[in-house]
């Protein structure tokens, strides 16, 4: 909750300040839906009532009370304390513990109702870790604003892949195809994500530590992007501009080159 109002407040560029002076209703709606989103998207997925965790009226007030204190707490001391790095770094270690947990219950939840279901107990693990990020766009039409280029799934962000990989790795355990024990997968999983979080949050870094592994894996499974953008790019240009394009990849003396052996056989038919 406090990432939510912290962020805005950081930027500015979201425009969440203004929008809780003129639309407070609207911005507390989307600060339920950072507070909530992965509940609802995954009671959306097994068919349940989505607004069913909304009868938490404890948790409503909670996270009401939060939102008021961000963004209309005299002198934003709230906003201040929170935002202060060792008491950021504990927030952050605690959201991490418990995205771990809601990823874990989430699987046991969809086994419990689709028992082969391997898709389902990703798809609702992967949800209930990273259901924030991935309803960012609903988000974005509460607040006025609308860019489908920044959709979470094309541009995934640390927490989006890690919670699509935990679910692949607690379902394999809840399906008995992982050989270790649900408390041991947990409190590792716990660990590798509080000590990443909490290092790029110490940092203020925004790289993932998937990419050295992605940067190896994805060209042999998927093939390198930029081979295939060269290829369309040659085959899909104009006829008439296709020399020219060629041409303007060659080296400078081998243009010359060129260039003169065009000189000296146009020289040649006019003789």
């Amino acid at each position: 909750m406090w990432c939510y109002g912290g962020g805005a407040k950081a930027s500015n560029t979201l425009g969440s300040v203004e929008l809780s002076r003129r639309h407070p209703v609207a911005s507390w709606l989307c600060a339920m839906l950072h507070c909530f989103g992965s509940y609802i998207l995954a009671d959306l997925l097994l068919g349940e009532p989505i607004i069913d965790y909304f009868s938490n009226s404890s948790s409503i007030l909670l996270a009401s009370g939060v939102w008021y204190l961000i963004f209309f707490c005299p002198l934003d001391l709230f906003y201040k304390c929170v935002c202060f790095l060792p008491v950021k770094l504990i927030f952050v270690a605690m959201k991490e513990v418990v995205r771990v947990r809601k990823i874990a219950v989430g699987i046991h939840h969809a086994h419990h109702h689709y028992h082969h279901g391997w898709f389902i107990m990703i798809a609702t693990g992967w949800v209930k870790g990273s259901g924030v990020a991935l309803l960012s766009n609903l988000e974005q039409l509460l607040r006025g604003v609308w860019k489908p280029e920044t959709n979470e799934i094309l541009h995934m962000s640390f927490p989006t892949k890690a919670s699509l990989y935990g679910a692949i790795l607690f379902t394999l355990q809840q399906t008995r195809w992982l050989p270790v024990s649900k408390a041991s997968l947990i409190f590792v999983f716990t660990m590798f994500m509080v000590s990443c979080k909490v290092f790029l949050t110490a940092t203020h870094s925004h790289s993932s530590p998937f990419d050295v592994l992605e940067g190896y894996i994805c060209p042999v499974l998927f093939g390198a992007t930029w081979g295939g953008d060269h290829h369309h790019d040659n085959h899909g240009a104009p006829h008439g501009m296709g020399l020219g394009t060629q041409h303007s990849g060659l080296p400078a003396k081998a243009k010359e080159e060129l260039s003169e052996g065009f000189r000296k056989k146009k020289t040649k038919k006019a003789d």
